[in-house]
């Protein structure tokens, strides 16, 4: 008889990993100079050392995952280049580039740019101020697409055109979650009801009611632990790499059946950036 259980209902050995493709970049040139978001504060010192170090568990822990990690080369002058996941959003082979809003970091754009060009992508540059799969989020066939703080809402119908998929603008009100994967972790690429956990108080009313009514059985995360930037996390469907100190986060990933792999960020976290955000998915 075929199963009954509701997705979130299903059990470890229920879920089913599937190795991703990724990109990262070493964060050899990470400090925090400037301010452009809550987290980043100047004046205190960073480790550069020490953010390398728990970088490398990342990238190792997705190697022992049987992940095929890519690395674009750091630039120098370029400490948030780290973040990865801003460099643009690839999907079907098509990489639609950044352009970022602050100019701090425009110049990254086209570093990734010429990565994926170089890596044998079709890339789009884009005409609208978006950062990346750090507001854009593939869940099922849909794309999740945040607004508020740094991609304009006029880049979610660029990435419609590109892409040909059906594009959901979530507008973000909370400026500590300045970007869609601090406040939304896709757990299960499936697309159904349990497929994501998010926080609700990121976003305006509008938004939290899209949410609800696309994924009724979501896992609803505490701002304890969305301000560690739990939900900044990476899954393959099974395993979800997700910052340590969110506890709460990984005690209801596993009543829901993934395992929960806890890395340390801290360092990275001063940046405003976590597992997610050193992460770019590349889908051929």
């Amino acid at each position: 008889m075929p199963s009954t259980l509701l997705d979130s209902e299903r059990t470890t050995e229920e879920r089913v990993a599937t190795p991703r493709t990724v990109l990262m970049c070493r964060p050899e040139h990470f400090t925090v100079s400037y301010r452009i978001n809550p987290w980043m504060q100047p004046q205190l010192p960073t480790d550069t050392a020490l953010a390398v170090r728990q970088w490398q568990t990342l990238h190792d822990t997705y190697v022992g995952l049987g992940f095929d990690v890519h690395l674009i080369d750091p630039v120098d002058g370029l400490p948030d280049m780290v973040y990865a996941a801003n460099g643009g959003f690839v999907l079907d082979n098509v990489a639609y580039g950044a352009r970022f809003w602050h100019p701090e970091r425009q110049p990254e754009g086209p570093a990734y740019m010429d990565w994926f060009r170089a890596n044998g992508f079709d890339v789009r540059e884009p005409r609208e101020v978006n950062e990346g799969e750090g507001d854009f989020l593939l869940v099922g066939d849909v794309i999740l697409a945040g607004t508020g703080f740094r991609s304009a809402s006029d880049s979610h119908a660029e990435a419609g055109e590109v892409f040909g998929r059906e594009v959901v603008t979530l507008r973000l009100v909370d400026p500590r979650f300045y970007h869609l994967d601090t406040a939304v972790a896709v757990l299960d690429s499936d697309g159904g009801p349990a497929s994501v956990a998010y926080l609700p108080a990121a976003f305006d009313e509008a938004s939290r009611r899209i949410l609800e009514t696309r994924f009724p059985d979501a896992v609803l995360v505490s701002d304890t632990d969305a301000t560690v930037l739990g939900l900044n996390s990476f899954s393959d469907g099974r395993n979800v790499v997700i910052a340590s100190r969110a506890t709460g986060f990984e005690k209801s990933l596993r009543e829901r059946g993934y395992t929960p792999i806890g890395v340390d960020l801290s360092e990275l976290l001063l940046g405003g950036g976590g597992v997610k955000c050193c992460t770019l998915e590349l889908r051929r």
